[in-house]
């Protein structure tokens, strides 16, 4: 154990050594960046669609299936999105209307894209000039919920001040992907096509990109790094400028811009790779990054795969990874699903990229077969994925499913009973602030799994609307304290803020146990009136779970331990909760949660689930949270409070 200890000492403090700043706007000179970018006329980044022989080798399971939907859409009616659509953001909070008929559109004009591009015969040209139309007679190419929220927009877009989001970014991108495939039979129709779409993506996306200030391109006025935006709308950004200006001096100062922003990303980000927005959105965080490299190395010749011998890179990719329960399940503090989808074959080529042969089987198991859904977003992802099917199909599988890891920058800890296998207990736990991105309130928050599913849970984020990331986001009862397993002090719960915050934190670990310790006091404010509230979280390899509080308080008033799960849960005896845990994907089995009877008072209820943003929740864990709450019979100012839980 002392062994091990001094090990981990070793680790933590070479997680501390400075990470180098600038990874990839200090490399090269604005001179140097535009001899080492292909000039625009001469860049094939996948092959043409005039090359027969280099298409023959796209998977052809993949591209019969897009042409068998495609085909089904040469009759598509192209529908506007009426302005009521955009004012549902003001009127009820409702934003999906809006984007079901924009992704849809999108959707549609990708799949008869690569059919024709896999068939080559004309057929789709006339329902793509359709789709190129209709969608730049649009007024926003981005969501309804991402303008703001002033008396001045009211829920529609000032079509003469354009800025530049998500899905204004990926509709570049689409577009910019459709002028480089078909652009020379556009041109034999009219030339007015490729025209409209330079105009429109340069006056919607390149031209603000280059002038205006976005907030997504560096940290807020209180200092929060940026997320997932910032990567994201970059590949976007890179994607649409290389391939549509023409115009390389332009090109080259577009690209040099560009990675300045994403060091904004890059620089403070954690060095361990922990990714604060949780798995759900890593596939927009680091994997857009590497995104980004993936496409300047195809626009450079590889001038840009020194990025993945960077160890915070390596650490980045590696998370997605560390951060499993099991196949389905995945940590997901914060707003991110429990059960977030897998880009499988990206996932794998960053895991070749960064030499990590668990990341490259990982990525492996997640293959499916060939499907006709070609993605609305990241649509540059399906060229690389053509490509590269005959390797990927036959490529070893496996989940590493470490049996520990430490997060120190992020401080999050996951635990399993053993090595390799979901078989057993399942414990993550988190410090941190509550300013992280996508926050919850959520200091000294943790998830107990068994083999691999659901016991103790963080419910996580349900619909999005208005409300979500507005001033009235802790006003949807999952994103507060209360709801996540965190005590209620003298009636007051976690706030928001950067200022809230775990200390003395401490891990520690050997073969037959993990921990995290915590003191969440500072992450309430001061009417709280918590002076130490020291929490510690323990896994003890194929036993049990303890959770052990002691706290000293000003004033002891009420004290309320919650717990959250997706069963009911009963007492059974004095001193004894059972959970009745009943997987839909494994056996029954009854867990108890052990408690001190005569210090604790305990009540189950079931939580409503009633409200728009209460959806997305049904749809993740079906009408069937619980919350359980233990409540001191006699509240004093110093006490301890322990809890054991383990299979019955």
């Amino acid at each position: 154990m002392k062994k091990t200890i001094w090990t981990l000492l070793i680790t933590l403090c070479c997680w501390q050594l400075p990470a180098r700043q600038n990874l990839l706007s200090g490399k090269y000179t604005a001179v140097q960046l535009k001899t080492v970018l292909i000039p625009q006329a001469q860049w094939v980044p996948f092959p043409r669609t005039s090359d027969r022989a280099a298409w023959a080798k796209a998977d052809a399971a993949t591209m019969k299936a897009i042409l068998a939907r495609a085909n089904t859409l040469i009759n598509y009616t192209w529908p506007s999105i009426p302005a009521t659509k955009s004012l549902l953001i003001e009127r009820t909070g409702n934003r999906t209307e809006y984007q079901a008929i924009a992704n849809e559109k999108r959707s549609a004009l990708a799949a008869l894209l690569l059919a024709e591009i896999y068939e080559n015969k004309g057929r789709f040209i006339d329902p793509i000039i359709d789709g190129v139309w209709s969608i730049c007679e649009e007024s926003f190419w981005g969501a309804s919920a991402h303008l703001p929220q002033t008396k001045e927009y009211s829920g529609l877009m000032d079509v003469s001040q354009p800025f530049v989001e998500l899905f204004s970014a990926e509709t570049g991108t689409l577009l910019a992907w459709v002028d480089y495939f078909v652009g020379d039979k556009l041109d034999a129709v009219s030339p007015q096509i490729r025209k409209r779409i330079y105009y429109e993506t340069n006056y919607r996306l390149l031209t603000p990109l280059m002038t205006k200030k976005h907030g997504w391109m560096t940290k807020t006025a209180n200092g929060r790094p940026p997320n997932n935006w910032n990567p994201w709308i970059c590949s976007n950004w890179l994607n649409t400028v290389l391939l549509l200006e023409k115009d390389d001096t332009k090109r080259t100062a577009a690209v040099a811009k560009l990675l300045t922003v994403l060091d904004e990303f890059v620089n403070p980000y954690p060095q361990d790779g922990g990714c604060d927005e949780g798995p759900g959105y890593w596939g927009a965080a680091a994997a857009s990054l590497y995104d980004n490299v993936s496409m300047l190395n195809l626009a450079s010749n590889n001038a840009f795969q020194y990025v993945f011998e960077d160890g915070k890179i390596r650490n980045m990719g590696r998370f997605i990874y560390r951060a499993q329960i099991g196949p389905e399940y995945f940590v997901n503090f914060a707003d991110a699903s429990p059960t977030p989808g897998m880009a499988a074959d990206m996932i794998y080529r960053f895991g070749k990229d960064i030499k990590d042969s668990a990341m490259v089987k990982f990525g492996a198991y997640y293959r499916k077969p060939a499907s006709a859904n070609s993605g609305t977003y990241h649509f540059f992802r399906n060229f690389y994925s053509l490509f590269m099917q005959e390797e990927f199909q036959n490529a070893p599988q496996g989940l590493p499913l470490p049996a520990s890891v430490w997060l120190p920058d992020i401080q999050v800890m996951i635990a399993r009973d053993k090595q390799g296998t979901t078989d057993g207990l399942f414990v993550a736990a988190k410090g941190g602030h509550n300013d992280e991105s996508h926050n919850h309130n959520d200091i000294g928050n943790y998830m107990v799994y068994y083999n691999g599913l659901p016991l103790l849970i963080d419910v996580g984020s349900g619909t999005y609307t208005r409300k979500t990331f507005s001033s009235r986001r802790y006003d949807i009862w999952y994103n507060c304290s209360e709801y996540h397993n965190t005590p209620t002090v003298n009636g007051v719960n976690q706030s928001p803020g950067a200022t809230f915050k775990a200390t003395n934190v401490a891990y520690k670990e050997d073969k037959t146990f993990a921990e995290l310790s915590l003191d969440i006091a500072k992450s309430y404010p001061r009417q709280a009136g918590i002076n130490t509230w020291q929490r510690s979280i323990r896994l003890n390899r194929g036993k049990n779970v303890e959770v052990k509080d002691v706290l000293a308080l000003s004033k002891a008033d009420s004290i309320v331990e919650n717990l959250m799960t997706c069963y009911p849960a009963a007492i059974t005896s004095p001193g004894e909760l059972t959970i009745h845990y009943a997987p839909k994907q494994g056996a029954p089995k009854d867990f108890v949660i052990r408690y001190n009877p005569k210090q604790l008072g305990v009540a189950v209820e079931k939580v409503p689930l009633t409200t728009e943003e209460d959806k997305g929740v049904r749809d993740r864990w079906g009408d069937s949270i619980y919350r359980i709450t233990f409540k001191l019979i006699a509240p004093k100012t110093k006490d301890k409070i322990n809890f054991v839980i383990a299979p019955k």
